[in-house]
């Protein structure tokens, strides 16, 4: 039976990524539950970002690791999240800012199937460990 993922991305946003990977070496995203820029997915260099107890690993995008804060997550549990890109600067630190765009979720309810297979989250500090961090 195949898991449900949680995280997806569109081919305009996987462009993007591999773009930035090709410039900045292997990557990281997190999304937070603050306002403004922290409403929005961000993309940093890998380990720039440091994730821990307060954070869920969602799975990968592309080969990078995909972050929420949990308190956000609690609200996105029963959406699947797919990152785009769209025109427009945010006033962040992510790394597509400069090329005058910028990743945003859109988002969908899972079915009662795929909810019976979400593919499960692990807490941040589970993965750094996991992947020995």
């Amino acid at each position: 039976m195949k898991m449900t993922e949680r995280i997806s991305v569109t081919p305009e946003a996987a462009k993007i990524i591999r773009q930035l990977r090709e410039e900045h070496g292997e990557l990281m995203f997190h999304q937070s539950g603050g306002c403004c820029d922290g409403s929005q997915p961000m993309c940093f260099e890998k380990g720039e970002f440091k994730v821990g107890a307060n954070d869920v690993y969602l799975g990968d995008i592309e080969g990078c690791g995909f972050f929420m804060g949990s308190d956000q997550f609690d609200y996105w549990r029963h959406t699947q999240l797919n990152i785009d890109i769209t025109p427009g600067r945010g006033s962040s630190f992510s790394l597509e800012i400069p090329l005058g765009l910028r990743f945003i979720i859109r988002s969908r309810l899972f079915t009662d199937e795929e909810t019976k297979n979400l593919q499960p989250v692990i807490s941040g500090e589970e993965y750094l460990e996991l992947q020995h961090l």
